[in-house]
């Protein structure tokens, strides 16, 4: 609770002094005379005697609440309203045997896995699905605001699965029919890959073109070091080997994509490069929210200025009353 007019307060210090005054006129007037002392003692003190401090109390109490109303108590209610327009987000994530390679920690696969959670974990209002892909593509996840859910549908995903092959054309197609026809006014794809396109009938650059027409920005990301990279295989005789593969990202292609489509393209060489991406990313694509706060008042004098009222018209009618002075 507030006071509008605070300034009225000032008079409860004059309160007390109205108090004193009230109950020392009250003493003064309803004093009783006896013929003798000792009658006064055996008789005690009357009813009356004993009441004669309530006029001072319903002064002190009613003068209280009259001054309390006076500064106008009031109820604050802020009501907050929020108005998120948030992003539609295609993450599209290669699996192919490749992202094996262990040039991130501990390989590209579970690196592109962990950043991309954290990246799921700090959206509030966007739509994210999820697409993989190697020879071929799949929708993992539709576009979703269940955050747990796509968690674990990313958490699910293996190397292997899908036949061998990077097929960015078509997963890259695949991600924007996913959101042609979705209502957000900001459409993105994340596209994830470590190598160059040769599966699938369509081209990533035909892809592009469509995402272009559509509205929809593509933030292409290669990963792997430059040069070559380790990697580790299975050879039937001597086990497990690890041996150094060269590291052949299109980042032309990529770059293409990016470009023509208004996006941006990415090199991550290492796992804190990736992160620092997936935080670029998320900068360049936030959520729009409008916040507006509302202040509604109310009033609450009434409370405190009509049971002030009544106890200064009890005051009054008991001290021209039951307590009133007789000459």
């Amino acid at each position: 609770m507030a006071f509008a007019q605070p300034y009225w307060l000032v008079l409860l210090v004059f309160v007390p002094i109205a108090g004193w005054w009230s109950w020392n006129a009250t003493r003064k007037r309803s004093g009783m005379k006896f013929s003798a002392t000792s009658a006064a003692i055996m008789a005690g003190p009357s009813l009356r005697t004993r009441l004669r401090v309530l006029p001072t109390v319903f002064r002190v109490c009613g003068l209280t609440l009259a001054i309390l109303a006076l500064a106008r108590p009031q109820d604050r209610n802020v009501v907050q309203e929020r108005f998120a327009e948030g992003v539609d987000i295609m993450m599209v994530l290669d699996t192919s045997t490749s992202m094996r390679a262990e040039d991130f920690r501990p390989n590209r696969f579970e690196a592109a896995k962990a950043v991309g959670t954290e990246f799921i974990q700090g959206r509030t209002s966007d739509r994210v699905g999820l697409i993989v892909f190697a020879a071929n593509a799949y929708t993992q996840a539709p576009l979703t605001l269940d955050y747990s859910f796509l968690e674990k549908m990313l958490a699910e995903v293996e190397v292997g699965v899908i036949e061998d092959g990077t097929a960015i054309g078509t997963a890259l197609a695949m991600a924007v029919n996913r959101l042609k026809d979705t209502e957000a006014k900001s459409k993105v794809v994340i596209l994830l890959t470590d190598g160059q396109n040769n599966r699938g009938e369509l081209s990533p650059e035909t892809a592009a073109e469509v995402a272009k027409t559509l509205g929809v920005r593509v933030y292409a990301i290669g990963v792997g070091q430059h040069g070559e990279a380790p990697f580790v295989v299975d050879h039937p005789f001597a086990g497990r080997q690890r041996r150094m593969v060269p590291v052949e990202i299109d980042e032309e292609m990529l770059q293409a994509v990016a470009d023509m489509t208004g996006g941006q393209y990415f090199r991550a060489t290492n796992n804190r490069a990736l992160r620092d991406i997936y935080d670029q990313i998320g900068e360049l694509e936030k959520t729009k929210i409008e916040e507006r706060i509302y202040t509604d008042y109310e009033e609450r004098y009434a409370s405190l200025l009509f049971p002030g009222l009544a106890l200064l018209f009890l005051e009054i009618l008991l001290s021209t009353t039951l307590f009133r002075r007789f000459p």
